[in-house]
């Protein structure tokens, strides 16, 4: 009985650890089940991230792609212009230079990068010292500063240098290299090409004016110089003497327009003491002054009649007498006539005589008005800028298209005379490195080109100088651009009181 009973409670033990063994068995493949599933669901995931991820390196392989492209567009686009950059850390140490900076200084790139910008600029110590002032000033306070580089080899440039600051950074600097040696260059061309002695100008009509004044130079001849008020005829004249034999003798000007029959008559061939009440001591003319060398007579056709019959004697006979004197003086003068007056119609109107003109019209030139030669005005700007910037001291370094385009479209009836005031006007009124339209006179601005200015339009820019200038005729005389003989003489035959 007690082995039956001990065999069903063995029996039971072993079921009941059997089934204990079941049903862990069945939760640890639960477990497994379960973590397997996790695994799963963890796996999916990961091979997502990981896509992502493959996405995401693919994109900024891309996008480095593309910066690598855009900064080398940027530096071919900052190597093929004019202007040079170079750029410095905050110790003023050279980081980048490009490809026309290299070409300005002459450096290799392993020279220049690295290097403090004082140290591999080839500026003078002074130019140094103010481009380092410049840059410690406020971005709104600095200006361009020109220098002058002598690079290897001996070339020489001018560049105007400005600094800015790095918008990454405040302390790193950017220089900018502006070449203006054409600007330089333009005045050089000014100086040998496109001016003759005094006169300036490139154009067709003035390289004839050049010919001809080379041409009656070195002859003996008398030379009659036509042109408008305002073109010339003095420089030209000048022009004449310079370039002739004569050239080392005295040159003598003198303006007929305006004086007296005897006042004129005494000036060019002299007085005796008593010849004429005042005439308190005896008095070398002009004529006997410039002996040897040239007189020119501005303005011949004002000369009286008397005083032509004069002058005819003086050319035909190589001689003068003095007012008050019988016996006549021989004299070595070569004399160059100008006008602004149609001699042929003076002639015909019984104002001048025939012979005389004959005599004096020898040689002829005739200056062409500047509304004649509108391809040269830029250039006479330029080299009046030129003349300006070193008298006013102001750094003007040019004209705006709109100033220009002001100046082309103005008739100028006082041609280069009134181009000249009128650019001083405009230097006294910029306030800025260019000329802007309304710097310009209110006449020149508001003028329209005409091909011949009328009468009526002269007298009206005479009147309105004149009432700018508060009725002063030598102030309203300047503005116009003319001489106060002449303005005298036009206010007379427009009927100005």
């Amino acid at each position: 009985m007690n082995d039956k009973f001990a065999l069903v409670i063995s029996v039971i033990l072993s079921l009941t650890c059997w089934m204990v063994f079941l049903l862990r068995s069945r939760r640890l493949s639960e477990a497994r089940n379960r973590l397997e599933l996790k695994f799963k669901e963890h796996g999916q995931e990961l091979q997502t991230t990981n896509g992502k991820l493959l996405e995401a390196n693919e994109s900024m392989v891309r996008l480095n792609r593309r910066l690598g492209a855009a900064g080398e567009d940027l530096l071919s686009v900052l190597d093929l212009l004019k202007n040079g950059v170079a750029m410095t850390d905050p110790e003023g140490r050279i980081t980048f230079l490009s490809l026309s900076a290299l070409r300005l200084f002459d450096p290799t790139e392993e020279e220049a990068l690295g290097r403090r910008w004082e140290q591999l600029f080839p500026f003078r110590e002074e130019d140094k010292a103010e481009l380092k002032a410049i840059s410690s000033l406020p971005p709104a306070q600095r200006s361009k500063y020109p220098v002058r580089v002598e690079a290897r080899g001996g070339r020489q440039y001018w560049m105007e240098v400005e600094a800015q600051d790095d918008p990454r950074d405040g302390r790193c600097k950017i220089f900018f290299f502006n070449d203006i040696s054409e600007v330089y260059d333009l005045r050089h061309l000014l100086d040998q090409k496109a001016k003759f002695h005094d006169l300036i100008g490139e154009c067709t009509a003035m390289k004839m004016v050049y010919k001809q004044i080379h041409d009656v130079a070195r002859m003996e001849t008398t030379v009659l110089i036509e042109g408008e008020t305002g073109t010339g005829k003095e420089l030209a004249a000048r022009a004449i003497h310079y370039s002739s034999p004569r050239k080392n003798k005295p040159f003598i000007a003198v303006n007929c327009a305006g004086l007296t029959e005897s006042l004129l008559a005494s000036q060019l061939f002299g007085h005796k003491r008593g010849s004429f009440t005042g005439a308190v001591a005896d008095h070398v003319g002009l004529f006997e002054a410039a002996n040897g060398g040239t007189i020119l007579l501005d303005e011949i056709g004002d000369i009286p009649m008397s005083v032509q019959n004069s002058l005819l004697r003086v050319l035909q006979e190589k001689e003068i007498t003095r007012l008050g004197e019988s016996t006549p003086r021989k004299i070595d003068v070569r004399v160059i006539a100008a006008t602004h007056r149609d001699l042929n119609k003076a002639v015909a109107e019984d104002g001048f005589r025939q012979d005389l003109l004959y005599r004096i019209r020898v040689g002829q030139i005739r200056l062409p008005a500047l509304r004649q030669r509108p391809e040269d005005l830029p250039l006479l700007v330029a080299w009046f800028l030129g003349q300006l910037r070193e008298t006013s001291g102001k750094p003007l370094r040019d004209v705006s298209s709109e100033t220009m385009k002001a100046l082309l479209q103005y008739a100028w009836p006082g041609n280069v005379r009134e181009l000249k005031s009128a650019i001083e006007c405009a230097v006294i009124h910029c306030q800025g490195e260019v000329i802007q339209p309304g710097d310009l006179p209110s006449n020149v601005l508001g003028g329209a080109r005409l091909s011949q200015p009328t009468n009526d339009d002269e007298k009206r820019r005479i009147l309105e100088a004149l009432g700018c200038a508060g009725g002063n005729r030598a102030a309203a005389a300047r503005n116009l651009g003319i001489g106060r003989t002449t303005l005298y003489r036009r206010m007379k035959e427009l009927e100005i009181a």
